[in-house]
C-alpha cells in the first residue's frame, strides 16, 4: 500500500518527472501543481484539504459530476468480464454493439452509424481521413480542402490541430495542407464599429462562401465547426449565424462537420448543440461527456448518406488499438442510463440552465466585464478595461490569468482564455451552488478589479 505523500513531496516528484499539458512545465514547476486527491459532485478536495467548486466539469466532460457509483460499478464488472479486446478482425463485443445502437437513438435521425476513438483529437483525426475517403470513391479526390475558423479548437495531435485555428500551436506545429481558416463568430472582439450582432453574423458566415468561390468548389470538401466555440473563449454565434452557414452547406457540395466534444450530450440544453442551432452535420464529433470523462473515448457519428459512399469502397484502412474498448463503452453507457433516467439534458433546458444564465448574465453590470454570454450550461465573462469602446487590456492574456488564479484561491474553478473567463459547470449542479459559484465569481471579479486600479489599468 503506497503511504500517503506531503504535498510539497507530490510537488516535488511531478515537478520532477511530469511533463504537463499546454504548460510552460519550468515555470510550473517552480510554482508547484494543485494536487488533486478526490472528488464529490461537482466539489474537488486539494491535497491541503481545500473545497474547490469545479466550474469547468474537469476539462469540460464531467457532465453527470463525481462520484456516480453506477459508472464505477459497470466499469469494474466489465473489466472482470472483458477487460479488453479490440474491433479489428471481423470481431466487435457487446458493450461496442450496445453503444453504437443507444448512440443512433439520441443524436440527430440521419446517424445510424459510429466510428469510435480514444478521444476528440482522434476523432477528427478520423473525420479527415472520412471526407477525404468519401470524395475519392465519389471520384473527386481534388476535394481535400478542410475549411474551419481561426480560433476555433479541435484537438492537440497533428492533424486535429491543424483543423483548429490556434495559432500558438500552429507556431510549434506547421499544420498540414488543404486545412483553411475563415473568420470566427465573435462579435464583441471582432465586429465592424456600428455593426450589430445580426450584420455581424451575416458577415462572418458568408466568409465561408467566398472562401468555397475563391479556391473552387471542385477542391473544398468540407467545413468543420463548433456549435459553440469552446477552447476558443465560450464565443457563441448571434442569432444570423448558423442558419447562413447551414445554407451554404445546403447548397454546396461540401460535407459540414459538427464538432461536438465540447457541445454534446447536454450541454447547450440539448443532447448535442447542433440541435440548439438547428444545423443538420454529415458528421458528429463527440468525446467527454459521452462518458463524463470517467474512461477516455471518443467517436464519429456518420451520416447515412455519407456511410452508403463509404461502403461501396472497400476496406477503410484506420482505426485505433482502443476503438471502442469494452469497458470505456460500459462507462458510456452507464452515464447515458444516468443522463436519460434523471432527465440531465431536460433541466439544463428548463431548469438548471436559466436559473444560472440569468444570475451569470448579470455579471455584465459589473465594471470589468464586456459581455456575459451563456447557453445551456456554458459560459464566458469578456474583461474590459471598456465597455461601450469594446477595448481590450494591454499585454492580452495577463488580466485573464491574474483573474483566473484568483478565482482559484477564492475556491472556484474558472479558466482563462486570453481576458475572458469561462465556465462549464457539471450538468448536476444545484441551486445552491450555482449561487455560490456566482457568489465566487464575483468576489473574482472585484478582486481582479481593484488590482487593476492599483496598476492604473482602469478607473
Amino acid at each position: 500500500m503506497t503511504l500517503p505523500r506531503s504535498t510539497a513531496e507530490l510537488r516535488a516528484l511531478d515537478a520532477a518527472h511530469h511533463l504537463h499539458p499546454f504548460s510552460d512545465n519550468r515555470a510550473l514547476g517552480a510554482e508547484g501543481t494543485r494536487v488533486i486527491v478526490k472528488a464529490e459532485g461537482v466539489w474537488l478536495t486539494d491535497s491541503e484539504g481545500n473545497r474547490i467548486l469545479d466550474g469547468m466539469s474537469g476539462l469540460w466532460c464531467v457532465n453527470v459530476g463525481y462520484g456516480r457509483d453506477e459508472i464505477v460499478d459497470a466499469v469494474a464488472a466489465q473489466m472482470r468480464e472483458l477487460p479488453y479486446y479490440n474491433t479489428f478482425f471481423k470481431t466487435t463485443h457487446q458493450p461496442a454493439i450496445d453503444l453504437a445502437a443507444k448512440l443512433a437513438e439520441l443524436t440527430p435521425p440521419q446517424f445510424s452509424r459510429v466510428f469510435f476513438t480514444g478521444s476528440g483529437s482522434e476523432s477528427n483525426d478520423t473525420v479527415i481521413k472520412l471526407v477525404r475517403r468519401y470524395f475519392q470513391i465519389k471520384e473527386k479526390p481534388e476535394k481535400r480542402i478542410i475549411i474551419s475558423r481561426r480560433n476555433a479548437y479541435h484537438g492537440s495531435t497533428v492533424a486535429a490541430g491543424s483543423l483548429g485555428g490556434m495559432a500558438p500551436m500552429h507556431e510549434q506545429s506547421a499544420p498540414i495542407p488543404d486545412v483553411v481558416h475563415i473568420a470566427q463568430p465573435y462579435w464583441w472582439g471582432e465586429a465592424r464599429q456600428g455593426e450589430t450582432p445580426e450584420e455581424f453574423g451575416l458577415r462572418t458566415a458568408r466568409a465561408l462562401e467566398a472562401t468555397i468561390d475563391a479556391l473552387g468548389e471542385d477542391r473544398i470538401a468540407a467545413f468543420i465547426a463548433e456549435p459553440v466555440q469552446g477552447a476558443g473563449g465560450v464565443i457563441v454565434p448571434p442569432a444570423t449565424y448558423w442558419p447562413e452557414i447551414a445554407r451554404i452547406c445546403r447548397e454546396r457540395d461540401i460535407l459540414f462537420i459538427s464538432d461536438e466534444v465540447i457541445c454534446g450530450f447536454g450541454r447547450t440544453g440539448q443532447w448535442f448543440g447542433c440541435q440548439t442551432f438547428g444545423t443538420q452535420p454529415d458528421m458528429l464529433v463527440m468525446a467527454k461527456g459521452i462518458t463524463s470523462g470517467y474512461m477516455p473515448l471518443g467517436g464519429v457519428m456518420v451520416a447515412d448518406r455519407v456511410v452508403e459512399v463509404l461502403l461501396e469502397g472497400g476496406d477503410f484502412n484506420h482505426g485505433y488499438t482502443y476503438s471502442g474498448h469494452p469497458a470505456a463503452c460500459a462507462a458510456a453507457l452507464a452515464n447515458l442510463d444516468i443522463m436519460v433516467r434523471e432527465q440531465l439534458v431536460e433541466r439544463v433546458a428548463n431548469d438548471a440552465g436559466p436559473y444560472l444564465a440569468a444570475r451569470w448574465r448579470a455579471l455584465a453590470e459589473h465594471p470589468l466585464v464586456g459581455e456575459a454570454p451563456m447557453v445551456g450550461l456554458v459560459g464566458a465573462l469578456e474583461l474590459t478595461p471598456d465597455k461601450l469602446g469594446r477595448t481590450k487590456f494591454p499585454d492580452v492574456g495577463k488580466v485573464g490569468t491574474l483573474a483566473r488564479d484568483y478565482s482559484f484561491r477564492n475556491g472556484l474553478v474558472m479558466r482563462a482564455v486570453r481576458d475572458r473567463l469561462i465556465i462549464a459547470p457539471p450538468l448536476v449542479i444545484s441551486h445552491g451552488e450555482m449561487d455560490e459559484l456566482i457568489a465566487r465569481a464575483r468576489k473574482t471579479l472585484d478582486e481582479t478589479y481593484a488590482e487593476l486600479k492599483r496598476w492604473g489599468w482602469v478607473r
